[in-house]
């Protein structure tokens, strides 16, 4: 059975703690329905070193959905703030063990970063292991991070619009199964529940149980069942565009390459009253 190569583990990250190479990002991040708050939870405890990526912060301003990326200029900015270079490597973790990592993870790729890494079992797998931590926001020693943006990376709204008609394309749901079906209300007030048309339902939690990410072969398997092939084309898609990277990651983690997140996701699709939604 063979991990993702995205994976670094915390024997890894402990070895490497004081390497000026390697920034540590906390990305956690919460739905909140989970009661948990990520940036209280990093002043509490996090790894030593580790600056807090605020997914709610380092946005675009001006869309009135929630996380939507920030434009190359915003997140450079922001990030090299934080002590953030484009040629470190960056290892990323958050406090649930895999949830809201991978969209971090997925954010620092499209925008340049030369090697970005996630930490297999974040932080629960961190304190299990019994090793360091520490409270308190880290120093900041700001960096040059240059951007280099992968827009193909991205579907937007009217490519959803495209892809929706012609039907030709795998769209995977990240979003829990009772969502997409519709049994189960949306967390965001007055949006509709369903999902797209032609979509496939494939929770992140079945990716990632425990917080942990399957092995390769377990992912390719649950892939091929969900419709993937090697060179099909692919959309991953969630309810705000964060636990859709997971579905991201999992391809990634097969060598597969054609894919896009749609970063509006169902706070975009399922808002709308011009779009069509499928419920069962």
């Amino acid at each position: 059975m063979s991990r993702s190569p995205y994976l670094v583990d915390t024997d890894w990250l402990f070895a490497h703690l004081d390497d000026d190479n390697v920034a540590i990002v906390d990305a956690s991040w919460y739905l909140p329905a989970m009661n948990r708050d990520g940036r209280t939870e990093y002043d509490a405890q996090h790894i030593p070193g580790a600056v807090f990526f605020d997914i709610d912060d380092i946005v675009d301003p001006e869309s009135p959905l929630p996380h939507t990326l920030a434009s190359p200029e915003v997140f450079a900015r922001k990030v090299g703030a934080l002590g953030i270079s484009n040629t470190q490597t960056i290892v990323v973790y958050d406090g649930h063990g895999l949830f809201s990592a991978p969209r971090v993870w997925w954010n620092f790729r499209i925008m340049g970063a030369a090697k970005v890494v996630i930490l297999d079992g974040g932080l629960p797998k961190w304190i299990e292991d019994r090793l360091p931590i520490e409270a308190g926001a880290a120093p900041l020693y700001p960096k040059l991070f240059t951007p280099h943006f992968d827009e193909k990376a991205v579907a937007t709204f009217e490519d959803m619009q495209t892809i929706v008609a012609a039907a030709d394309t795998a769209i995977l749901d990240a979003r829990p199964h009772a969502r997409f079906t519709g049994e189960a209300a949306e967390p965001r007030p007055g949006m509709r529940s369903g999902h797209m048309p032609g979509a496939v339902s494939l929770p992140m939690t079945d990716l990632a149980p425990d917080g942990r990410l399957l092995d390769r072969e377990q992912l390719e398997q649950m892939l091929r069942d969900s419709g993937v092939s090697p060179n099909s084309p692919v959309i991953t898609t969630c309810g705000s565009g964060v636990t859709a990277a997971t579905l991201t990651l999992a391809l990634e983690t097969i060598g597969h390459t054609d894919h896009k997140l749609y970063d509006g996701s169902w706070s975009q699709w399922g808002g709308r009253d011009d779009t069509h939604v499928q419920t069962g």
